[in-house]
């Protein structure tokens, strides 16, 4: 079964690949490279990352219909597109989505929202929260 992880966002908050790259690089609790050839504005699929020098990836899919926005109603906010994360049962996969989830919610406003349930209470817990998954994905890795 996949998991599901959306990041609410406002069109003109979306990053490039390249700012969003930055922004993980200058974050020093976190590993992570996204695929340069990423285009956030109209990525469909799977998304190569490098996690801890392991390479892995999430799949990544750009929506801004309506009828996805309006599915999340107020939680969106004033959100017009979404960025929706999902992965299996892989630990490095599932940190790649919470480190870049988070790294749009610190940088870039988004509202995020696992499966739906209500964002994380601030920043400072979500980002303890992406700690621990980074922390139990390397365990994992080679």
């Amino acid at each position: 079964m996949a998991n599901e992880q959306y990041a609410f966002l406002r069109r003109s908050e979306l990053p490039t690949t390249t700012a969003l790259q930055t922004a993980l690089d200058n974050d020093p609790n976190f590993t992570l490279t996204i695929d340069a050839e990423t285009d956030l504005n109209a990525t469909v699929g799977f998304v190569p990352c490098v996690i801890c020098g392991v390479e892995s990836g999430v799949e990544i899919d750009f929506d801004d219909s309506p009828e996805l926005i309006a599915q999340f109603g107020s939680m969106a906010s004033d959100r017009d597109c979404c960025l929706v994360f999902r992965w299996g049962g892989d630990m490095a996969e599932c940190a790649c989505a919470m480190v870049l989830s988070y790294a749009l919610a610190k940088y870039y406003n988004a509202i995020v929202s696992y499966e739906g349930e209500p964002p994380p209470e601030n920043l400072d817990v979500f980002r303890d929260e992406t700690i621990a998954i980074h922390s139990d994905a390397k365990l994992t890795l080679p």
